[in-house]
């Protein structure tokens, strides 16, 4: 009991947040299915629901709310699930996803200025040619490891981003503007009978896409980290989840018990960077133009924050983190010259309370703890905090 109570009181505090996830881990694994499904229904209604002024009001004073939802706060959250198949499943650190945003975004503008095609088959399109992008990256890149990976990866956001800028055809340092908005539902394929017009949430129509309201487009970036969490999940609970955990853990272990280690990193690079695509073509749908300064390396580090914060490999840990990330700059934007300063002061007390993050899965606390970050040689010397002393165990 003296041990307990002459503990100061950070330590106290996040052992009590710690046995609180816990517990609710617990309840959620043993709850039974509809139990689930009615969680899964709410949590939509209220995303549905999130762009109301009333909510907006105290959320973001300074900001248009549901143009903050859609991006940042959107954008981070679709991004950040797709590095952290990438950092948090497979354990490659990756610290130019950025460029596979700014593929998706200029992919987006090219196809639709200069090809006139749709927006749903440039959708299609951006994911693919993203996703050939992390395999063309990867192929070359992937046998090496740790801070070595890393640097190449850097240096392959910097040449998207250095070429996007020189390459006159796609405008250079002006980037390309005139990029067209998605399509409503009645000018897509289906007649003009005014059953969508009709159809409204919270007195908008989130099937009329335009330049000043940003929730339909919040409404479509929802759709989009929907399908991007059901994919996830199932990867994370297949054969292919179970072999990136076995990578992220230890690599050559896993080889050597017939693990296609360079395959399934391969796959988890390809995944990561389809995920990226499709939030840089949203978000350049909405932006109407683009240009090269759109996508500098600090977005690249931003989202790898935000998936360390959260707490990498969790899910909805990493989706906490991504918000936090997005809305807590735009909540103190009136403290104008002094916010970046409280924003990293937030940031260092959020990491010394929760060194491995906000929200991590049980295993990747495990690994923490024993002193392997699940990134290669770079994780490996991030170590969790571990307490000593009578009564006392690891965290």
């Amino acid at each position: 009991m003296n041990d307990s109570t002459n503990r100061n009181p950070l330590a106290r505090a996040r052992d009590g947040y710690s046995s609180f996830l816990d517990s609710l881990r617990d309840r959620w694994a043993t709850a039974p299915r509809w139990v689930r499904w009615v969680v899964y229904l709410l949590l939509i209604v209220v995303a549905i629901i999130l762009p109301a002024d009333g909510i907006g009001s105290f959320m973001s004073p300074y900001t248009d709310w549901p143009t903050l939802l859609f991006f940042p706060i959107g954008g981070y959250i679709l991004l950040a699930i797709g590095l952290n198949v990438v950092v948090g499943q497979a354990g490659l650190l990756d610290l130019g996803y950025v460029a596979f945003f700014a593929i998706g975004g200029y992919g987006m503008a090219m196809l639709g200025t200069k090809a006139g095609l749709d927006f749903w088959e440039i959708l299609v399109l951006g994911v693919l040619l993203s996703a050939g992008s992390g395999i063309l990256l990867g192929a070359p890149t992937l046998r090496l490891r740790g801070d070595y990976l890393a640097i190449v990866t850097l240096g392959f956001g910097e040449i998207v981003r250095i070429t996007a800028n020189n390459w006159n055809y796609i405008g250079g340092p002006n980037g390309i503007g005139g990029i067209p908005h998605p399509p409503t539902l009645t000018e897509w394929t289906i007649p003009d009978n005014g059953l969508f017009d009709a159809i409204g949430i919270g007195g908008v129509q989130p099937f009329k896409y335009g330049a000043l309201d940003g929730k339909p487009y919040y409404y479509l970036m929802l759709f989009l980290i929907v399908l991007a969490i059901i994919f996830a999940k199932r990867l994370e609970n297949s054969r292919v989840g179970r072999a990136w955990a076995s990578i992220r853990e230890d690599e050559d272990a896993a080889e050597l018990m017939g693990v296609p280690t360079f395959k399934f990193k391969l796959a988890a690079f390809a995944i990561g960077a389809a995920i990226g695509g499709a939030s840089g073509v949203v978000y350049a749908s909405q932006a109407v133009s683009i240009i090269p300064t759109n996508f500098p390396f600090i977005l690249s580090a931003t989202i790898l924050a935000a998936v360390v914060l959260g707490g990498s490999g969790n899910l909805p840990g990493v989706m906490l983190g991504a918000f936090l990330v997005a809305w807590i700059p735009e909540r103190i934007r009136g403290l104008q010259e002094y916010r970046v300063l409280v924003f990293g002061g937030v940031l260092v007390l959020l990491m010394v309370f929760r060194p491995e993050g906000l929200w991590p899965s049980r295993r990747r606390k495990a690994e923490l703890a024993e002193g392997e970050g699940g990134m290669g040689s770079m994780g490996a010397e991030v170590g969790g905090p571990v307490t000593v002393g009578a009564g006392e165990g690891a965290e």
